[in-house]
């Protein structure tokens, strides 16, 4: 089953504001246009968007998922567990490297959140663009068979 694109963000430079896009276009091994993180493993950032409501419940908090900070909101698809598989988001495929682990900021966001995302994958994940692309809101999101480019 798939899941969607619900919403995208693009941080034009470490802890500076989070941009609201339509879409996006992603760069092989290098990342998403306009955004702070580039190259390395962590070029995109994705958060379960059925995660964040229950720690929102949890907290009976009621913040945005921008203040997660991620750069992709998806639903409909579990990324727990995902190390070493490949999503592919509507032309775009990402490695995912491994879970993205909340910081500090979260506890400024909202007391508490941080020990709350960190449990069973809630903080999302981050990985590595394989193939130029561009990703639109309400895009499927899949994983793959990894494939060799």
């Amino acid at each position: 089953m798939a899941g969607t694109v619900e919403q995208i963000w693009i941080k034009r430079m470490k802890q500076g504001p989070m941009d609201e896009a339509a879409h996006v276009t992603a760069y092989a091994n290098s990342g998403l246009k306009g955004n702070a993180d580039q190259r390395g493993k962590r070029q995109v950032t994705i958060l379960e968007k059925e995660n964040w409501v229950a720690a929102m419940a949890e907290l009976n908090g009621d913040l945005d998922p921008s203040r997660r900070r991620a750069n992709l909101l998806v639903s409909g698809i579990s990324l727990k567990d995902s190390r070493l598989k490949t999503l592919e988001i509507g032309n775009t495929r990402i490695q995912i490297y491994g879970e993205t682990k909340p910081c500090e900021q979260m506890d400024a966001a909202l007391p508490g959140l941080k020990d709350t995302l960190n449990k069973e994958w809630r903080g999302g994940v981050y990985g590595v663009i394989l193939n130029d692309g561009e990703i639109h809101l309400g895009d499927p999101v899949t994983f793959i068979e990894s494939q060799s480019d």
